[in-house]
């Protein structure tokens, strides 16, 4: 699982390209070397089962993924752009003595104790180098992934082998991927949204991923242009970014077979600004780390603007009502849960959560709101803690920022609920306004009211920010918002 067909692609295609990046074209069969030779110096470099990865994207990360599982441990990837509290937990919390770098992150680690390897000073691996290959279990640990920390310090999600080959099986399936596509790998590869859709999936089908170490929608073009990429995986503020490139012509985005939207909601002046400048549909996706990452997506075969797609193969659904335990049905919404062979197996060091999170029958509560249409297509609807409850009435703050985004002179919004002691909670919202606009509260209320919110769901105060914090993968932090508020 997950490791062969790496060496099968470097037997049977030897020098089919893999990967394209900073530093050149790598073959697959000198990917595999780089893997070979990197397994068998960590085997004998710790004898913990698990070894830190902190790269950026490129051929250094997938050798070094591959080269840890061929080592018989599991990987921890290792966010660069937490903070160094953050980091110290990761590492802490893990149990991990060595990490494998470059000499540009390796100063994220000068105050810790651990082993370093340095990636830049391995020898290149000969290609004789005969992988010995472990026998991992399905239920065996591949990947411990920290959630990005948007609440708190991050928690460790244990991915099993079982869990990610079973996902990535399933979505090249259910999108009907094949060995021909181009992949732009934009993600980084710390995400489970990147370290499945842009390096596992690639990989599995012998077909060739270019790396950007660091994203800019300029570079992200003019690799499109260069390569031909027919997939794209990103988050909305990328596609955004895109978006609003002057050079971008319908032409560029003419051979692909799908660009695909996850990480946070798909706002739909981005949905509808690619679809009407450049003729191209962006399609949307759903997961998170605990479900390895995808659960639903939209694929150009089935789709339906607005929805995050319909269940990929294995997935069994519920949405459930407050109480935890009505089912609901069609055009009803509440909490999302999941289950299938793709999800976790808890959360590392933390039982209590682990037993929060999973049912006694094997269900995963994402905490996200949900329904479902008569076709089978989901609707992410806001997040259950994000509820703003004024007096009595629910306000889900989705709804309202997409209100607020149909503006003219609105780039991006972003609705929370502030403490009031006559209503409970009242809506407040955050709004960066376009380049040359100055749009007025009063003006945002009284649009608001005319799309059709009811009174309760318009915004009480409006703040204007220049942008908004966001974490790594592009998800805005409402509780750095929040303490504006208090």
């Amino acid at each position: 699982m997950l490791f062969e067909p790496l060496f099968a692609h470097a037997t049977q295609t030897p020098q089919e390209i893999a990967v394209i990046d900073d530093l050149g074209r790598h073959t697959y069969q000198q990917v595999a070397a780089m893997a070979a030779g990197l397994g068998l110096y960590l085997s004998f470099q710790t004898q913990q089962p698990r070894v830190g990865l902190l790269l950026p994207p490129g051929v250094g990360f997938v050798a070094s993924f591959y080269g840890t599982l061929l080592a018989g441990k599991s990987i921890v990837p290792i966010n660069y752009l937490l903070g160094d509290r953050e980091i110290a937990h990761v590492i802490a919390d893990s149990g991990i003595d060595t990490v494998v770098t470059i000499p540009q992150l390796a100063g994220r680690l000068k105050e810790t104790p651990l082993k370093i390897v340095d990636l830049t000073q391995l020898p290149k691996a000969p290609t004789g180098i005969a992988p010995r290959f472990p026998c991992p279990r399905a239920d065996d640990m591949a990947v411990l992934m920290y959630t990005s920390g948007t609440s708190g310090l991050p928690k460790g999600v244990i991915l099993t082998y079982g869990n990610l080959q079973s996902d990535v099986d399933a979505a090249i399936e259910h999108a009907a991927l094949e060995h021909n596509h181009k992949f732009l790998g934009v993600i980084p590869l710390f995400h489970a949204f990147g370290m499945t859709a842009m390096m596992i999936a690639p990989i599995q089908l012998g077909s060739t991923v270019i790396y950007i170490a660091r994203f800019s929608a300029v570079a992200a073009l003019n690799a499109i242009r260069e390569h031909k990429i027919s997939i794209l995986f990103g988050v909305p503020s990328m596609f955004n970014a895109i978006l609003h490139l002057k050079s971008a012509v319908p032409e560029d985005f003419a051979h692909f077979y799908a660009m695909i939207s996850g990480g946070e909601p798909l706002p739909s002046p981005v949905r509808e600004g690619f679809k009407n400048r450049f003729g191209a549909t962006l399609y949307e996706g759903y997961g998170l780390t605990e479900t390895s990452p995808v659960v639903t997506l939209n694929v150009p075969q089935s789709h339906r603007a607005g929805s995050v797609g319909k269940p990929v193969p294995g997935v069994e659904t519920r949405i459930v009502a407050d109480d935890g335990s009505t089912n609901l049905g069609v055009e009803q919404s509440g909490e999302a849960w999941f289950k299938g062979p793709m999800i976790m197996n808890g959360y590392h060091n933390l039982p209590n959560e682990t037993a929060a999170a999973l049912t006694a029958d094997g269900y995963f509560k994402t905490g996200d709101l949900g329904k479902f249409d008569a076709d089978g297509f989901l609707y992410i609807t806001g997040r259950k803690k994000d509820l703003i409850i004024v007096a009595g009435e629910k306000a889900v703050p989705r709804e309202i920022e997409e209100t607020l985004l149909q503006h003219p002179e609105v780039a991006d919004a972003a609705v929370l609920g502030k403490k009031d002691p006559s209503r409970g909670e009242v809506v407040v919202a955050f709004v960066v306004a376009k380049e040359g606009h100055t749009p007025t509260a009063d003006a945002l209320r009284d649009f608001c009211r005319q799309q059709g919110l009811v009174q309760f769901k318009v915004p009480r105060e409006v703040f204007f920010v220049k942008e908004f914090p966001r974490s790594p993968t592009g998800k805005v932090l409402k509780r750095v918002l929040a303490e504006k508020l208090n």
